[in-house]
C-alpha cells in the first residue's frame, strides 16, 4: 500500500513512527506539504492522512476526494472541527454533552455590547487554529484589556463551568480511545504538564461519549477535551481533527492499521 502524511511536519512523533512501522511491513509512506504544492498529484496514493488543517491543506484534500482519493479525516469532517460555531451548532443538536456557545463578530463588538452577567466566561477564537485565542473573563477590565489586543478576532462565548481546573485530553484512532489528563489553560496556574490517564479511570461512560462525538462529527483521528463538572458530568468544551496524540501507547499501531484499513476499503 502506499500511503501519503499531508503534512509540512512528516517527523512528528506519531507520523514518524506510524511511518516507521508502515514502512517495516513493506509499504510505502510519502509526504506531501500542502504549502509547498499548487495542486495534487496526478499519481495518486491509497489514502492520504490529513494531519495539517490549513487553508491550503483543506482545499489540497477536497481536490483529491474529488479525484476519488480517500482522505482520513475528511476535508468536511476537518472543516468543521475548525469552526466552533458550527462545532457547537453540530454537537447540541446532536444531543451531546457541549457547552452552550454565543458567537460574536468581533472581540470590540462583545465589549461594547450586552452586560458580562454574574458568572465568569470563557471566550475563544470563533476559527481554531494554532496560537488562538482562549481566556477567561471575570470582569468588565479583563474584556476590556482582551478587546484591546484582539479587537477584530471574531470569538465564541462559553460559560465558565466549575471544575478542577484539569482538562481530561481523550483521543480516538478509529475504536480505540486513548487519554491524558493536563491542566487547564484557563487554570490560575495557567497549563501544566500531560498526565497519563488509563482509561479505567474514566468516569463511567466518557469513552463512549468520545466514540459518539466521532460518529456526530464523521471524525477518524480525533481529540475531545471534557471537563468533569461534577459527580462525573462531562462537558465538552472542544472537539479537534487530527490531534499530535503523543506519548499514548498503542496510538501509531491504531494509526498504521487504520491507514491500511482505509487504504484497502478504497481499491
Amino acid at each position: 500500500m502506499r500511503i501519503c502524511l499531508v503534512t509540512p511536519e512528516p517527523g512528528h512523533p506519531l507520523l514518524a513512527a506510524a511511518t516507521a512501522l508502515l514502512e517495516a511491513a513493506g509499504h510505502r509512506v510519502d509526504s506531501l506539504d500542502p504549502g509547498a504544492v499548487d495542486e495534487a498529484p496526478d499519481d495518486l496514493a491509497d489514502v492520504y492522512l490529513l494531519k495539517s488543517r490549513t487553508p491550503g491543506a483543506l482545499e489540497l484534500a477536497r481536490e483529491l476526494e474529488r479525484r476519488g482519493a480517500p482522505v482520513l479525516n475528511s476535508a468536511a469532517a476537518t472543516a468543521l472541527c475548525q469552526d466552533r460555531t458550527a462545532m457547537a451548532e453540530v454537537a447540541l443538536q446532536a444531543g451531546l454533552p457541549f457547552a452552550g456557545t454565543r458567537t460574536y463578530g468581533s472581540l470590540a463588538a462583545w465589549a461594547a455590547g450586552e452586560p458580562l452577567g454574574a458568572s465568569p466566561l470563557v471566550v475563544k477564537s470563533r476559527h481554531s487554529r494554532r496560537h488562538d485565542l482562549v481566556a477567561r473573563v471575570d470582569d468588565r477590565a479583563r474584556l476590556r484589556e482582551l478587546a484591546d489586543a484582539w479587537p477584530q478576532e471574531p470569538v465564541v462565548v462559553q460559560e465558565f463551568a466549575p471544575n478542577s481546573g484539569w482538562d481530561h485530553k481523550l483521543w480516538a484512532i478509529g475504536d480505540r480511545v486513548f487519554a491524558a489528563l493536563r491542566r487547564s489553560e484557563l487554570a490560575p496556574q495557567g497549563r501544566g504538564p500531560t498526565r497519563p490517564l488509563a482509561l479505567a479511570e474514566l468516569p463511567p461512560g466518557w469513552a463512549d461519549v468520545v466514540r459518539r462525538t466521532g460518529e456526530v462529527f464523521a471524525l477518524d483521528v480525533y481529540g475531545v477535551d471534557l471537563i468533569d463538572t461534577g459527580d462525573g458530568i462531562p462537558l465538552i468544551v472542544d472537539v479537534n481533527a487530527f490531534p499530535g496524540i503523543r506519548g499514548q501507547a498503542g496510538a501509531p499501531q491504531a494509526l498504521a492499521a487504520l491507514a491500511l484499513a482505509r487504504a484497502g476499503a478504497g481499491r
